[in-house]
């Protein structure tokens, strides 16, 4: 399994855990937005770290970092993310998940199998507009519905999280989608950055303002709803 980059982030990428993040290259979708374009369409441009430079890593700051996040690109593309994170579990480290939810019979087993402490899992928009948002004319949802009842049911953290781009989300999308996840502990809504390394150009992410309104409409239907992007 080849590896994206390595980098020591902040606590806001596994709440309440410091932790190293994982990135591995590719991806099933192609979000006009997305902000790891290399990642995504050329990983093979990206910087490369083999597991065993990863698992060195981590075993020399046992002690100093608390968890360890899985990211992408899609993770659950690759067969060995199991064995990867077996062997982060064996080092001590808390494992979280950042997920599309396209792959559930993967993610299933990483569930069943106790590897995950967190779930992150993006829900790029309403239900009817998935396949815009996603990059993928005649998207079929059903995986990610899978993925949603499979975490529903699961016993572990997780959250959804939407990033909110002014070109693809309006407040009807915001309310749609609180309807759809209704009763989940926890709503990320994520302001749009852009990196200079998108897909396709041309978007923008919504002013504090907007973002507290969509925070508001969306906070009935969730435990909690925050803001990710808003200064």
């Amino acid at each position: 399994m080849e590896f994206s980059g390595l980098q020591k982030l902040a606590m806001v990428d596994y709440p309440g855990k410091l932790a190293a993040t994982v990135f591995t290259g590719g991806c099933n979708l192609r979000c006009p937005f997305c902000h790891n374009a290399v990642l995504v369409l050329h990983p093979d441009q990206a910087e490369h770290l083999s597991e065993a430079d990863i698992l060195d890593f981590l075993s020399r700051r046992r002690g100093l970092l608390d968890g360890v996040v899985l990211s992408g690109g899609e993770p659950l593309l690759h067969d060995g993310a199991a064995d990867f994170l077996r062997r982060v579990r064996d080092l001590g480290f808390a494992v979280k998940l950042d997920t599309n939810g396209c792959f559930p019979d993967r993610l299933e087993a990483l569930l069943r199998d106790g590897l995950l402490d967190y779930v992150a899992m993006d829900i790029k928009n309403s239900p009817e507009k998935y396949p815009q948002t996603v990059g993928v004319p005649n998207f079929n949802l059903s995986p990610v519905q899978k993925s949603i009842a499979l975490l529903r049911d699961a016993g572990v953290e997780y959250e959804f999280r939407t990033t909110v781009v002014r070109q693809l989300h309006t407040a009807d999308d915001i309310l749609a989608i609180g309807r759809w996840l209704e009763g989940a502990p926890r709503y990320y809504l994520q302001n749009f950055v852009d990196s200079g390394a998108l897909i396709v150009q041309g978007f923008t992410g919504f002013t504090a303002e907007e973002l507290h309104g969509f925070q508001a409409l969306a906070q009935p239907f969730f435990g909690e709803v925050r803001l990710r992007g808003v200064e």
